[in-house]
């Protein structure tokens, strides 16, 4: 009882935090050219705060996910179940993803958010985007260590996934190291807890910037494209994540978003699904009751390759750009771009701002000019804190079907 009102009191901060810098940064946004006082010290100094708070996040990240992913597979016990599981998340993340992308081409043709711009002389420059050899060769790491230091979370993955297979077929001696990572992962959990204690100003921070930045007179030019994008994440989170845990887990959808909300609030502030790792295998162990070996493999994944917000965002960014410019769409253009931002997905890092440059490889694969991601990169952190927040969800409800389609029993 008394944990979970401390989990509630954390959310009420949070959400305090956030509603508190939005009214902020709305109300001193036009005022800090014109007040030294405004643009020298204070919007510096939460610029400070909310920075500090995001690199305490990314802190945990290397650690947190490299030994929760050792001890998730070696908990496991049987390789054969470990690659059962390992086929289901992929499965169920990469048709995720695909979906995400057709919701957000069908907003961009229904709504047309660039129709109207006439922008014209564009001429791409783009470079070629990786074959997809190379990118699945990439994430074999040569070098572990180099890995680490570069947060390389791809190969992290796999060599953390390497290391705890091996510890399953190494006996006795494998339970050994295995119980040192079990205990590891413990250990960043409870720093995890201690981070989440500055949330509420970290959040107050990085809202209050972004509102103070960006403004409602900025975004009003931009309105069809931000609003088909969100508009997007919440039909998606309604039709397709509530689908999935009303027919696999049996479910309300309300019991889970109440479950994931801290998660979720987390991801649309921060724009980082690897930063809001810690805060979602702790909604998802505590508050769903997915068990630590499940959520400890499929989670760190998801916040690797499953991107179903940034695909959405994909999907009607690519369309905006291609009516701006006076450039029509072909079916298998647009198909084209299912294919492509699914596969690209795979290797976005979870990261603030990584879905721009995903957006210029999208923009490359069928041909639209690649001056268009200017014109996204204006609104582009409107849109960053919405796709980030679909794609924790997305973790969070793929981790609650593979738990129930393992025999496991979710939280009432």
């Amino acid at each position: 009882m008394n944990a979970e009102g401390k989990k509630m009191s954390l959310l009420v901060k949070i959400t305090i935090g956030f509603v508190l810098g939005i009214v902020f940064g709305f109300l001193v946004g036009p005022k800090v050219a014109q007040t030294p006082a405004l643009n020298d010290y204070v919007i510096p100094f939460l610029d400070f705060v909310g920075k500090i708070f995001l690199t305490l996040l990314k802190m945990l990240i290397v650690p947190l996910v490299f030994a929760s992913l050792v001890s998730g597979a070696a908990s496991v016990g049987d390789p054969k179940k470990l690659g059962r599981i390992g086929v289901k998340t992929l499965v169920l993340y990469l048709l995720t993803t695909a979906v995400a992308i057709v919701v957000g081409l069908a907003l961009g043709n229904l709504i047309q958010p660039g129709v109207g711009m006439n922008i014209e002389g564009a001429v791409g420059t783009a470079k070629e985007a990786e074959p997809i050899l190379k990118v699945l060769l990439d994430i074999f790491p040569s070098n572990p260590v180099d890995s680490m230091v570069k947060a390389n979370m791809l190969q992290i993955i796999v060599f953390a996934l390497f290391v705890g297979v091996a510890c399953i077929y190494a006996g006795d001696k494998g339970k050994r190291v295995a119980g040192f990572f079990d205990a590891f992962a413990e250990v960043m959990y409870s720093m995890t807890h201690i981070v989440m204690r500055l949330a509420p100003y970290g959040v107050f921070a990085l809202i209050a910037i972004t509102a103070a930045k960006y403004g409602l007179a900025i975004l009003a030019p931009f309105a069809k494209v931000i609003g088909a994008v969100y508009l997007g994440c919440f039909l998606h989170a309604l039709v397709v994540y509530s689908g999935l845990i009303v027919a696999f887990c049996k479910r309300s959808p309300l019991w889970y978003f109440k479950g994931i909300r801290e998660a979720a609030i987390t991801a649309f502030v921060t724009r980082s699904s690897s930063g809001t790792l810690p805060i979602t295998i702790a909604n998802v162990r505590d508050n769903l009751g997915v068990s630590e070996g499940v959520c400890s493999f499929v989670l760190p994944l998801g916040a690797t390759i499953n991107m179903d917000g940034t695909a959405l965002y994909q999907g009607v960014c690519a369309l905006f750009v291609a009516q701006a410019f006076g450039i029509p769409l072909t079916l298998g253009a647009q198909a084209h771009i299912v294919l492509t931002a699914t596969l690209a997905s795979i290797g976005t890092a979870g990261v603030p701002g990584a879905g721009l440059i995903m957006l210029t490889m999208v923009l490359t694969s069928v041909g639209l000019p690649i001056e268009g991601v200017a014109l996204i990169a204006g609104i582009d952190a409107v849109l960053d804190a919405a796709r980030t927040c679909i794609n924790v969800t997305g973790d969070t409800a793929v981790c609650a079907v593979v738990a129930v389609t393992e025999g496991e029993t979710l939280k009432v």
